[in-house]
């Protein structure tokens, strides 16, 4: 790519984030703070079941950063809002600080977060109509209940399908070199510019990507799993997360 395509590549992509910031924050818990309980519960449930849907990428050397770095940044129970603050902030320098790839990589993560607290607000409201309480768990059936309420399989089928976009964008990102040393050198400026949350989503994923030496396998983990799990989810499937059982 030349430098004058990059360039309007990046502002493109900046363009979009512009939008897109605005609707995710529209989306955030801090905008329903009624909701906010259930989705935070919602949110722990799903990191959860991560978990025990991959307990070898979690126990494996070459793959445990990786799969950590989904389970913190993509699944876990965390409220974004200062991050989605820092980005606001930093989108009129963007284009100066990071390559194209890396702001192509932020462009991704504000897509699926897009995707993401839609479905966890959905989710949260058909528990709550459910009758599902913050004082008792999650259960799997509850879960599966309100995942086959919420009744947009295509939306789901992207969710996945962005999500592995977004392993396979890191995983191509790790092989150049300028965006390792243009995050390496942000990292003493972001951090005293407050911008560390930003900083460190973007260090995380890199150097969890750059460890496994190639994700293919990793992402063909997930993303096979995951699709299977829709499959059973949206067929009632007595057992869903339990890929042992047929």
């Amino acid at each position: 790519m030349g430098k004058e395509e990059e360039t309007a590549d990046k502002e493109d992509l900046i363009a979009q984030m512009r939008s897109n910031l605005a609707k995710v924050r529209g989306l955030r818990p801090a905008s329903v703070p009624s909701e906010t309980p259930m989705r935070m519960r919602l949110r722990a449930w799903q990191s959860a079941r991560f978990a025990r849907t991959y307990p070898e990428l979690l126990a494996s050397e070459r793959y445990r950063l990786a799969a950590e770095f989904f389970l913190s940044d993509l699944y876990g129970p965390k409220d974004f809002s200062h991050r989605d603050e820092e980005l606001e902030r930093i989108l009129p320098m963007l284009g100066k600080l990071l390559p194209a790839a890396g702001v192509h990589t932020l462009a991704l993560g504000m897509e699926l977060d897009i995707i993401s607290e839609t479905f966890d607000i959905a989710m949260a409201r058909a528990l709550l109509s459910q009758g599902q309480s913050l004082k008792s768990e999650i259960s799997e059936a509850a879960y599966a209940k309100a995942y086959r309420a919420c009744d947009d399989r295509p939306g789901r089928e992207a969710q996945i399908k962005l999500l592995i976009e977004i392993g396979a964008t890191l995983d191509r990102v790790t092989r150049r070199p300028l965006l390792k040393a243009a995050i390496g050198l942000m990292k003493g400026p972001a951090h005293a510019a407050g911008l560390g949350a930003l900083h460190d989503f973007l260090d995380r994923g890199f150097r969890a990507f750059e460890r496994m030496k190639g994700a293919t396998e990793f992402l063909d983990i997930i993303g096979t799993r995951e699709t299977l799990i829709l499959q059973r989810l949206f067929a009632g499937h007595r057992a869903p997360f339990d890929l042992t059982r047929p």
